[in-house]
């Protein structure tokens, strides 16, 4: 289903959405195209797309063609998903150490949609980080990984 969304595949076409995308939350999924799990992701993502186009931008991004924001976003698994909106970064509090991004795939469509609705209404109001509306079973568990301490 990857075939379905858009791609971005320089910094410069990353920069770019971040900076045009407007009044809107953008969904960038980093992972790769050949990936099962990203598939999965991919899936729900094309599903939603059309509903949440009043709401959101989703655009794919490969973790080997843009590796600038693979490492700035410290994206060590795949695939993670990061949300901006008005050029600013959404961070949401799952539950877990890392607010900056949602690491692994969505357990249903009916997630992602209540994720991205929450994002949107709490960047309507200026708020910079929300609270995750999903169940804490879906959300894959990890453990951070620091390199080079």
């Amino acid at each position: 289903m990857s075939f379905l969304l858009p791609k971005l595949t320089s910094k410069k076409e990353v920069d770019q959405a971040i900076k045009s995308v407007a009044e809107k939350v953008l969904v960038l999924r980093f992972g790769r195209d050949s990936d099962a799990i990203c598939l999965q992701l991919d899936d729900i993502l094309a599903k939603t797309a059309h509903d949440l186009s009043k709401m959101a931008v989703i655009y794919l991004v490969d973790v080997n063609k843009v590796p600038v924001y693979t490492q700035y976003f410290d994206i060590s698994y795949i695939p993670s998903t990061v949300f901006f909106f008005n050029g600013q970064h959404m961070k949401v509090d799952y539950g877990s150490p890392d607010h900056t991004k949602f690491v692994g795939s969505f357990k249903t469509k009916q997630d992602f949609i209540d994720l991205i609705e929450v994002i949107y209404r709490g960047a309507m109001r200026g708020k910079l980080i929300v609270r995750s509306p999903i169940d804490p079973n879906n959300i894959p568990k990890y453990d951070l990984l620091y390199q080079g301490i």
